[in-house]
């Protein structure tokens, strides 16, 4: 596996450079760094969205015909390491890397003319519908019913941990429509405008003190079924195609940016503790165990293979790590903790929130079982 880049990869991560350069104003790097959470204040996530979209690049992953910018998957990575290393905002991520990618391999023509160029536009926003009170890891034993009334389904239940869905516009959902049939055989995959009449939304405000995630309820909300992606009762494959989505993605360049974000909280308190030092390069040394892994999917990426079990793997590793570097970070601030400190607010509001992050999306148990059984035949 060859480590550099080539001519033409090299000429496209300076293009990027000098665009996020020109572009990434310091208010939006500002938003990003105060920020505890997953995602930004909407104000510069959007704003971010709009330049990415005008310049063509809000959907890396899309295919050109679609709206997309045609890249490479080497192309692709570079653009997601080194907007993580600027520090720019995210963007509408649920329906560019989601909701859009399903669309684009299951959607009928119809509903991708619709949907898409709203999605790239911003005008859409979307949320997940896939959590439930008790159906979180074991995604398959949903209840929320979806029942079938001429050219509608009538959707009653409620969803849980919906990141977003207080500012989303629209919420990709997965419904019951047979209870009578094995579980992932009795699901079928909704799209739902979130301002139809029996929708409810409960705030969950987290540890952290941050409002992302909330309590959606559905009270006999009536779905046109040409709002159906796939067909009825299949559901669960339209499911996995977008979790591979949201379980993979660029995790090394994010936490090569927060390895050094610990770094700078620590040259006033940490410098000369030995022991402090020793696990900070440990960590950087899981980081790059990221990196090389990363390497090797694209790497397998660009000669057409496939990438494996990478998507689990990268989840366990980046969650866990992400983790590891808070810790380090609540010590690095420790002598100076203080509310009116801000690093340290933010350091704090950030090891809370991210006790989270190997929960959603598939938890660390979850990714285990999944390389155990299909890396180790266990």
């Amino acid at each position: 596996m060859d480590l550099e880049l080539g001519p033409a990869d090299a000429d496209f991560r300076s293009d990027v450079r000098a665009f996020l350069d020109e572009h990434l104003s310091e208010e939006l790097r500002a938003a990003v760094a105060a920020s505890t959470g997953t995602f930004c204040d909407l104000s510069a996530m959007s704003r971010w969205h709009a330049i990415l979209n005008e310049r063509g690049w809000v959907a890396p992953d899309w295919p050109m015909e679609f709206g997309g910018p045609g890249w490479s998957d080497t192309q692709r990575h570079i653009f997601a390491s080194e907007c993580a290393l600027a520090g720019a905002p995210p963007t509408h991520t649920f329906g560019i890397r989601m909701c859009g990618p399903v669309l684009i391999r299951f959607g009928t023509p119809e509903q991708q003319l619709h949907y898409l160029p709203r999605i790239l536009t911003g005008e859409h926003r979307w949320c997940q519908g896939y959590s439930e009170p008790g159906s979180g890891s074991d995604l398959a034993s949903l209840k929320t019913a979806a029942r079938s009334d001429g050219d509608d389904y009538i959707v009653s239940g409620s969803k849980i941990w919906t990141t977003l869905a207080h500012q989303a516009t629209h919420m990709f959902c997965l419904v019951r429509t047979d209870f009578d049939v094995r579980a992932q055989a009795g699901i079928t995959f909704l799209l739902i405008d979130m301002s139809t009449p029996g929708i409810s939304i409960r705030p969950i405000v987290n540890i952290a003190g941050d409002h992302e995630f909330n309590q959606v309820f559905f009270d006999e909300v009536r779905v046109p079924k040409i709002n159906r992606v796939g067909d009825e009762n299949a559901g669960w494959a339209v499911a996995k195609h977008l979790l591979e989505f949201e379980r993979g993605g660029n995790y090394a360049a994010g936490l090569r940016a927060r390895l050094g974000w610990v770094r700078r909280l620590a040259v006033n308190s940490q410098a000369d503790d030995e022991s402090f030092r020793c696990r900070l390069a440990r960590a950087e040394i899981e980081v790059t165990a990221v990196e090389m892994q990363e390497r090797r999917v694209i790497s397998a990426l660009s000669l057409g293979e496939a990438p494996g079990n990478a998507a689990s793997l990268l989840k366990l590793q980046g969650s866990e790590l992400t983790q590891k570097l808070d810790e380090l970070a609540i010590e690095a601030v420790g002598p100076r903790m203080s509310p009116v400190d801000a690093e340290a607010d933010v350091a704090m509001g950030r090891y809370l929130y991210d006790r989270s992050v190997t929960i959603f999306g598939g938890t660390s148990e979850i990714q285990r079982n999944i390389i155990a059984r299909t890396v180790l035949a266990l």
